[in-house]
């Protein structure tokens, strides 16, 4: 995981109404990812993961990337949470809220019975993915396994689930600083 910290190292940090934001390739598409970087996450996503599933699922937009790469890696078919309805017979409305943002996100796709890895590129807040692991649980999905590629140090909202995520590295944001843990 050398590029990857390395990148987070150089990744710009900004002032979002005094809240230190971190870019970064994966998180955010910007700076440029570099396919190194995305080669060597997708090797540390399949080498943390459960693959004993029969789909991996992720979350619009920026796990998007992330997951494709392992689907083609792995031949496991892809499922997006998308952040709009389509209206698809037995889709699944699911309210994500986050440290920034509230919205609905649908689930098709996903069926009673179905082992899933869901995968997506950052841990903050943990709105978005606890709200996925309850709508697969009303759903009977079990949830084989999470994989976030950076997880912010602190508690989640994942915490008070009965799910757990896997997370390549940790990190803090500070004075302008990642300090990887």
């Amino acid at each position: 995981m050398n590029r990857l910290r390395e990148s987070l190292h150089e990744a710009p940090i900004v002032d979002k109404d005094g809240y230190e934001y971190l870019v970064h390739p994966i998180s955010n598409g910007v700076p440029m990812l570099q396919p190194q970087l995305l080669r060597e996450v997708v090797v540390g996503v399949t080498r943390a993961a459960d693959l004993d599933v029969d789909k991996i699922v992720a979350p619009e937009a920026m796990g998007i990337h992330l997951a494709t790469a392992l689907s083609l890696q792995t031949d496991i078919p892809l499922v997006v949470i998308r952040k709009r309805s389509y209206g698809l017979e037995n889709e699944v409305a699911l309210h994500q809220t986050t440290g920034y943002s509230e919205s609905e996100m649908y689930i098709n796709d996903v069926e009673a019975g179905d082992r899933v890895l869901v995968v997506d590129d950052l841990l903050s807040t943990g709105g978005t993915l606890a709200a996925i692991c309850d709508a697969f649980d009303d759903i009977g999905a079990e949830v084989a396994d999470i994989v976030v590629v950076i997880r912010k140090a602190g508690p989640t909202a994942l915490d008070d689930t009965d799910h757990e995520a896997t997370s390549l590295v940790d990190i803090t944001v500070e004075g302008g600083a990642v300090t990887i843990h």
